[in-house]
């Protein structure tokens, strides 16, 4: 397979970790190079706080691609508004640029917030919004251990963060390509949220069929369009020097 753009730059969703990209890069071609920028689990941060510290842990001596699912999604818009250096496209997955929950859904998250940020999530809602009904217990268990890895402060702040934001004006600053990944059957973030993109931001859309979670629920129909993105990239690349 020939890439010759090689670097990706992982960013998580609300999680922070790196442990629910371990199916994506598994399935990843080994001439793929992958870096997961960790959110501090201790610290409550605002959206702006988590960019800034997470465009001073970029490579800077490489060109590279930004991949960022849900909450990720804003940060990287973020930080690709900074425009960084060797930044050449962004794939962003089941992503949103204002908040992902519209009408009674944002209602109900917000009156349950202080509920939803002390107790351990179900199981049950795990699969409804996230990973599907027919998702296997080891990726409903490995989805649980990663929110519990956070302190019920920070996950609070860091659900009231994804309600408020808008980086509506920084994604029309954003000067390279884009490829958004929707989900066919994502019940957590809201249709009309691509939509609101695209008409910000125009860019690709692959559709693939699956839940929020799509990186982890089919991580192979991912990977190939992330591939297909990241080659073109590393082409165009190639023509411009020429």
């Amino acid at each position: 397979m020939n890439i010759s753009l090689r670097k990706l730059v992982l960013l998580p969703g609300m999680d922070g970790s790196g442990e629910l990209f371990r199916g994506l890069t598994a399935v990843l071609p080994e001439e793929l190079e992958t870096e997961t920028l960790w959110y501090p689990a201790d610290r409550v941060m605002s959206y702006g706080e988590l960019a800034g510290t997470l465009r001073g842990a970029i490579p800077v001596d490489e060109p590279f691609v930004l991949v960022a699912e849900s909450f990720g999604v804003p940060l990287a818009i973020q930080i690709a508004a900074l425009e960084p250096p060797n930044l050449r496209g962004m794939v962003l997955s089941a992503g949103f640029a204002t908040s992902p929950l519209r009408g009674w859904r944002r209602t109900l998250v917000w009156d349950l917030m202080p509920l939803l940020s002390h107790v351990p999530l179900p199981g049950m809602v795990v699969r409804y919004l996230m990973v599907g009904d027919e998702a296997p217990r080891a990726l409903v268990d490995l989805v649980r251990d990663a929110v519990g890895w956070l302190t019920p402060k920070v996950l609070g702040a860091r659900l009231r963060e994804a309600l408020h934001v808008d980086v509506r004006a920084e994604l029309a600053q954003v000067r390279v390509p884009v490829l958004y990944l929707q989900p066919t059957k994502d019940r957590l973030v809201d249709a009309a949220c691509l939509e609101e993109m695209q008409a910000v931001k125009a860019g690709r859309t692959v559709r693939i069929e699956g839940p929020h979670m799509l990186l982890q629920c089919d991580p192979a129909a991912c990977a190939e369009a992330v591939v297909g993105f990241v080659r073109e990239l590393g082409m165009e690349e190639k023509e411009e020097r020429l």
